[in-house]
């Protein structure tokens, strides 16, 4: 297949660090929502509406990370999406109004589909190159890189520092890691007279159905991140820092789930550790629907980020071998997946612009419930009932 092992393993940290810098850009925006939203002073439906851009960007924008990847090559096609998500990240805090809010989100959306495509891709190709399971793992350092990050967003919330100045110093500095991480992962080109991918393409039939189990978890996730902060502060009076500090557990709580996500998969199977993660997450949500503390809230909020901690990493992995092209494939089923982060922020916008964020969260603890009767449609990556082997080492799990 190309490439030492040593060229592989050295890949396998870049492409892990690649996926930390990717997450902390995450991490530092959402701790400043509610600065973001006070400081536009913006309704919850208007908040709701600007959440949508990032996922309406990154759908339309993902089905040509294939084409970007097939001609520049993985390496400099992930080295200038990922810095690209990084510069975007100063845009937003910047803008004045709701109507430049949601162009910068739009943005900003692009961006990041783009670079999670071409970055879920060459975490595949290391995967399928050292024969053994390590997606949950790389989600779980995106959730390392959104914890430190959110944790310098609780600090510049609590000093009242201005969100301008924070994302766009956060920008400059993690451009420059996106150029410095990104330069050991695997320079993985066409072969000759290989057909580009097209601008847009559907998941396979194979993975259509994961990407649905996707579609449930990354709307949890999405709920989670968006609207965590701005739960505890309107809902259980917690401060503008304890609000921010909400998202550090959650990004904590998901991080140690999918650190050790790999093992616990290997060792239940892909079934039974998403029905298990349906069964934590729907539970972490009626914590959070019960709540009039931020002390039972956050626990709330952390077992969600428990519960589909291992979700998402499946649901990629299997896209990346569900097709001849593994960006094409997770271009696809990613499309799935973040159309549940389009639908998120407008549902729970508005159905608490309409009534409450706490009947919002009844319907994110529904669909996190919906993970346990679906996670029979994991079976369908193996449905011969043979391992997806690779050196003999790499479990049915993807």
């Amino acid at each position: 297949m190309g490439g030492t092992l040593k060229d592989v393993q050295r890949a396998r940290v870049s492409v892990a660090l690649v996926f930390a810098v990717h997450g902390a850009v995450t991490g530092t925006f959402v701790t400043r929502i509610p600065w973001i939203k006070d400081h536009l002073d913006l309704s919850p439906g208007q908040l709701g509406l600007a959440l949508v851009f990032p996922a309406i960007g990154a759908s339309v924008a993902m089905p040509l990370a294939g084409r970007i990847v097939h001609r520049l090559g993985a390496r400099t096609a992930l080295q200038g999406l990922l810095t690209l998500w990084c510069l975007a990240l100063a845009l937003p805090a910047l803008s004045p109004h709701l109507v430049v809010l949601c162009l910068s989100l739009f943005l900003y959306g692009a961006t990041a589909g783009m670079s999670d495509v071409a970055m879920n891709a060459q975490g595949v190709e290391v995967e399928e190159r050292l024969g053994r399971s390590i997606m949950s793992g790389l989600h779980g350092m995106w959730s390392v890189g959104g914890l430190v990050a959110s944790g310098f967003g609780v600090l510049a919330a609590h000093q009242h520092v201005d969100a301008r100045l924070q994302c766009a110093v956060t920008a400059a500095i993690l451009a420059v890691l996106a150029q410095v991480v990104s330069r050991g992962v695997l320079d993985v080109r066409p072969t000759a007279g290989e057909e580009a991918p097209p601008r847009f393409a559907l998941p396979p039939k194979e993975a259509l159905v994961i990407g649905l189990v996707g579609f449930c978890a990354v709307f949890a996730e999405g709920a989670s991140m968006d609207w965590s902060g701005v739960y505890l502060r309107d809902i259980t009076g917690a401060s503008a820092s304890l609000a921010a500090a909400c998202f550090t557990a959650f990004s904590a709580t998901m991080a140690a789930a999918r650190l050790a996500g790999d093992a616990v998969v290997r060792r239940l199977g892909p079934v039974r550790a998403v029905r298990l993660s349906g069964v934590v997450a729907a539970t972490g949500g009626l914590l959070v629907v019960v709540a009039d503390t931020p002390y039972v809230a956050i626990p709330g909020f952390a077992l969600i980020g428990i519960g589909i901690a291992v979700v998402v990493p499946l649901a990629f992995a299997a896209a990346g071998r569900a097709g001849s092209n593994p960006s094409q494939s997770i271009a696809g089923v990613a499309t799935i997946t973040y159309t549940s982060g389009l639908v998120a922020p407008a549902v729970v916008g508005g159905i608490a612009q309409a009534s409450s964020l706490t009947v919002s969260f009844v319907a994110v603890t529904l669909l996190a419930a919906a993970l346990i009767p679906s996670a029979a449609a994991m079976r369908h990556r193996n449905a011969t009932g043979s391992p997806v082997a690779a050196s003999g080492s790499l479990e049915p799990t993807h």
